[in-house]
């Protein structure tokens, strides 16, 4: 793995909400490293570099990917798709934090693999507190495969 690899990496296409997520950060895990992709092609293209994400042994692999799911070019789900199909990538851990309330999207997000369901709190404040707790248990207590 490389050593520019994040702690965090934020697949988001909204700034309002990056900049929510990135202030909570800051108070919750100021330490922790963030990247901030905008669209899932951005996504992979981080993760996978000019390798086929089907296949393709990843060129950084963050300790978590915080995933949007509605997105243009990519969506989550597929990205979900893509990571959790990949043996060298099926391990990384993966939140969705999405505004979709739709039961569907989160039985699809599920039978993908992901690691976490999260719905986007409208509240500044409550959003804080998502964060803080994710930032917690997944970069302090949560016991990872990858180095």
């Amino acid at each position: 793995m490389p050593n520019n690899a994040p702690d965090i990496l934020l697949v988001e296409d909204s700034e309002d909400d990056s900049a929510f997520f990135v202030i909570a950060l800051k108070v919750s895990a100021p330490l922790a490293q963030l990247r901030i992709a905008r669209d899932g092609v951005e996504a992979l293209s981080l993760i996978f570099g000019l390798g086929a994400p089907a296949t393709a042994k990843p060129s950084m692999v963050p300790k978590l990917i915080v995933l949007d799911l509605k997105m243009p070019k990519i969506s989550g789900l597929e990205v979900l798709r893509l990571l959790k199909t990949n043996v060298h990538t099926r391990a990384i851990p993966v939140v969705a934090l999405t505004s979709s309330q739709e039961k569907r999207d989160l039985v699809e997000c599920y039978q993908l693999g992901v690691n976490s369901y999260l719905v986007k709190p409208m509240n500044f404040d409550r959003y804080g507190e998502v964060v803080r707790n994710l930032s917690s248990y997944w970069l302090q207590f949560n016991q990872s495969p990858n180095p």
